[in-house]
């Protein structure tokens, strides 16, 4: 995708909020957020070789407060990337294997008689832990994947009338195979909008595969992995990017991305206004995993893809064309007019 250097206009619209976030001497909020993505980072990557960007964007999501949806075929990392970045951090991790005789009670919990005290007892599911490793989600039934809707929305579950709060931070890391796939079942519109971003890993180059069996060849080095961070270092760095500052103009430029899926004849179903939320939270930490405390353009324009594509429908005939919706998306970025800065701002 065409990228663009935006840095000169923008930074004439963020000058005001300069001392928002400072950033660059030891001790700082950027600076510590760098230290440890950067541990978290190294973590990840010595068991997963030569895939610096999917490990990037998974970073991008774990601070944006967002879901990550990892879409590829068997074999190439997808769960050790979810499974890695859980195991990196020092927080309550459960893993849910999708399978088509999964009930959605075993994912939210249900409430049990105790025949001793008389009273019904809830019983809390797979769901409530910090990271959730969602291995396989569309092998499971349309209504078991529905038992995540609300937990990945409002982060909480309701059982009987009674809503019970999930601890923060909370991420549901799901993989899943492509649909062609034998027994696999498609992901419903709405369970795919909760996702912030989706990716693939693909198949590494011959010298990581090479790297890897030198590696992996005698024990998996996951069982191994120790974490890197803290729960109250993550929930600090999410803090930090909520305060990476946004110009107006480039929430419009959000605004009219999104908008922009919604009336091109190639697709017969846009993006919704979550997906605007959920581009403008991973610009904001793109920006700050930058070492940026302001939004550019072209954060948005990186995100645009991974965000977005997976929420969109392409008409019949566009599929005709052989053009996905990642296509779809990725010419809209490059069509549209880049925001200018505002004059006497």
């Amino acid at each position: 995708m065409t990228t663009f250097d935006n840095r000169s206009g923008v930074d004439q619209q963020v000058d005001q909020h300069a001392e928002t976030l400072p950033h660059g001497p030891s001790g700082t909020p950027l600076a510590e957020l760098d230290a440890v993505v950067g541990r978290i980072r190294a973590s990840v990557e010595s068991v997963l070789e030569g895939k610096p960007e999917a490990v990037h964007l998974a970073l991008t999501v774990l601070l944006a407060e967002g879901h990550l949806l990892i879409e590829d075929v068997p074999g190439v990392g997808k769960t050790m990337l979810a499974k890695a970045l859980a195991r990196s951090i020092d927080c309550t991790v459960r893993r849910i294997q999708f399978t088509p005789d999964l009930l959605p009670s075993d994912i939210t919990g249900t409430s049990v008689f105790e025949q001793n005290r008389r009273e019904f007892e809830f019983k809390p599911g797979a769901i409530f832990a910090q990271i959730v490793v969602g291995d396989e989600i569309n092998r499971a039934s349309p209504k078991t994947q529905s038992a995540l809707l609300e937990s990945m929305e409002e982060r909480q579950v309701t059982v009987d009338g009674v809503s019970y709060q999930l601890p923060a931070p909370f991420m549901v890391v799901a993989t899943q195979n492509p649909i062609e796939m034998e027994g696999t079942y498609p992901l419903p519109e709405a369970q795919r909008d909760r996702f912030m971003a989706r990716i693939s890993i693909g198949y590494p180059s011959a010298e990581a595969e090479l790297q890897m069996l030198d590696v992996h060849g005698g024990a998996s080095p996951i069982s191994t992995l120790q974490p890197v961070a803290h729960t109250d270092d993550v929930l600090k760095l999410i803090e930090v990017v909520r305060r990476v500052h946004v110009a107006e103009d480039l929430r419009r430029y959000a605004v009219a991305l999104v908008a922009a899926t919604r009336t091109t004849p190639e697709l017969r179903l846009g993006a919704s206004p979550r997906a605007t939320l959920h581009l403008l939270r991973a610009a904001r930490a793109a920006a700050a995993l930058d070492g940026r405390n302001y939004v550019i353009p072209d954060d948005l324009q990186r995100l645009a893809v991974p965000v977005l594509a997976h929420r969109v429908l392409p008409t019949a005939e566009t599929q005709l064309g052989r053009r996905t919706s990642e296509d779809v998306v990725a010419d809209i970025v490059r069509a549209l007019p880049i925001p200018q800065p505002t004059r006497g701002r």
